[in-house]
């Protein structure tokens, strides 16, 4: 007899790929598909799943191209031998902060939806745009000082929203569209974040934001749990917010989560989130434009050693065969301090380029380093793994406490860290992850790590569906739950020596970032 057991489907829509996931009542992963932007969608010309107009620092992507992979995972759902007479509970993910621009057409296209036709087919004239900025954009700096002028500062806003403004959020992006193209903004029916553009497409209907996503967009008040007029205001370019509440599904918002203030830091240097699920609890958030892309830089820029060049296994055998901060056996001895930023960071909000640094933490003194003490691309490999998570672990440090007994001998840390993303196959990020962030518990990696946002997907379908009365996501999640099966501890996280040496580093890093931001108040 067919196994008709529940399945609950995850979906991922990410910058590079469309991914899908299913798991049964249990969590265990049964399927898994995925759709690649460049090698499944040549046609639409992308790399990296994007395309630019660097003249206006503008990242974007083809809303046509999202809709061919939704069909295309699908039928390789069907490939892949999976029966959707078992589905149950269907959630996603997105990529946070990109805008869906929809007209009215699109709305009634997405009523009458027919099986027999592709997606691309039926919502070719569906959108008031036909492309949705990604988060790399950088296009909006009039309008981010703007909004963090127009609560008073940056603080203010962060506090409000949950984070400064950033380039690629909501609401600077929907104040651009509406100048740029001011008929197309007319146009527009409803708006959507990413999420919620997936969500419409399963729905027949546009869905309504997310309360954790809707933080993304520097325009929701979290401790008002509602629109903030100002900053509604100020996107949509009149003190009238009606017409721009009408495109955003204003009366939508769903409460799962949000409301019930109680750990609540902001700061312009992190964001916090509303979690999507448990009033009452935050998500502490860091988001860079420079993680894999650049390490992949840096890799790619490395002598290949036989014809297969851009090899990771390179890039590990430099990285863990150069002593931590390139340093000499004494700890207190000069540091090598980098920032590589390929492409316009925000964390700091610099142009891009890459600096390199001594640091002599005696004399808490930097000076710029040159070819002589600084021997490229070799020495930049295992800098810029140590320079992303320094930049964590500056961040971070006043959200950490040390651990209770019997470690509360330790100094403040995470318990653990986790990797997902393709770079949680990297064994010399994993090892050098646990000796500048610690983690008493060690580093681990979850048994699907590269699908990790589809996998948190198809959890919240199954807890959406399967919850008891009253029953948290958490406690769900925790009944069912099975470590052995689902994660595994991939390399040491704090080592006593180690962990201490990487101190003065932060601050290392912290005087690099104030140099770097200082040349940029010169341009």
């Amino acid at each position: 007899m067919a196994d008709q057991s529940p399945l609950y489907l995850g979906f991922d829509l990410s910058t590079q790929q469309f991914k899908g996931l299913a798991v049964n009542s249990t969590l265990k992963a049964e399927h898994e598909v995925k759709f690649d932007f460049d090698a499944d969608a040549k046609e639409f010309g992308v790399k990296k799943g994007v395309l630019t107009n660097e003249a206006e620092n503008e990242v974007f992507a083809p809303l046509a191209m999202w809709l061919r992979a939704i069909d295309v995972v699908l039928e390789r759902f069907k490939a892949d031998g999976m029966d959707f007479s078992r589905v149950r509970g269907i959630s996603g993910a997105g990529m946070q902060h990109g805008s869906v621009y929809w007209d009215r057409k699109g709305e009634q296209a997405l009523e009458c939806l027919d099986s027999s036709k592709s997606l691309e087919e039926q919502l070719a004239e569906a959108f008031s745009h036909s492309y949705s900025p990604n988060w790399q954009d950088a296009s909006t700096q009039t309008q981010c000082d703007a909004f963090d002028k127009h609560l008073g500062n940056e603080t203010k806003l962060a506090e409000v929203t949950g984070s400064k403004a950033h380039h690629r959020f909501t609401g600077p992006q929907i104040a651009r569209f509406r100048t740029k193209h001011p008929e197309r903004y007319e146009q527009t029916s409803r708006i959507c974040l990413v999420s919620s553009f997936l969500a419409s497409v399963f729905l027949g209907k546009i869905a309504p934001f997310d309360i954790s996503e809707v933080c993304g967009m520097n325009l929701w008040d979290i401790k008002a749990g509602a629109w903030d007029e100002q900053l509604l205001s100020l996107a949509a370019g009149s003190t009238d917010t009606s017409s721009l509440k009408r495109k955003l599904g204003a009366a939508d918002i769903p409460e799962d989560g949000g409301a019930f203030l109680g750990n609540y830091k902001p700061n312009p240097a992190v964001h916090f989130m509303n979690h999507p699920t448990t009033a009452g609890l935050y998500m502490f958030m860091l988001c860079y434009k420079n993680g894999g892309l650049a390490r992949e830089h840096v890799r790619d820029s490395l002598p290949p050693p036989s014809e297969s060049s851009k090899s990771w296994q390179r890039f590990d055998q430099v990285a863990l065969s150069t002593p931590p901060l390139g340093q000499s056996s004494d700890p207190s001895s000069p540091a090598r301090i980098g920032l590589f930023f390929p492409r316009p960071e925000i964390v700091p909000n610099v142009r891009a380029g890459i600096w390199r640094f001594i640091y002599k933490q005696r004399t808490n003194a930097l000076m710029a380093a040159n070819e002589t003490i600084w021997n490229q691309p070799e020495d930049d490999v295992r800098a810029i793994v140590e320079s992303q998570f320094l930049s964590l672990r500056l961040r971070s440090r006043d959200l950490v406490e040390s651990p209770t007994s019997p470690n509360a001998h330790l100094p403040p840390q995470p318990r653990r860290i986790y990797l997902v993303g393709g770079g949680s196959r990297n064994a010399a990020i994993a090892k050098i992850a646990g000796e500048v962030l610690g983690g008493w518990e060690g580093v681990y990696r979850l048994d699907v790590g590269e699908n990790s946002c589809a996998l948190g997907a198809a959890y919240k379908a199954v807890w959406s569906v399967e919850r008891g009365a009253g029953q948290s996501f958490e406690e769900l999640i925790s009944t069912r739950w099975k470590e052995h099966d689902f994660v595994k501890k991939i390399a040491e996280g704090y080592q006593e020596g180690i962990f201490e040496r990487y101190g003065p580093a932060v601050e290392g890093l912290n005087l690099a970032e104030m140099e770097v931001l200082k040349g940029e108040k010169n341009l």
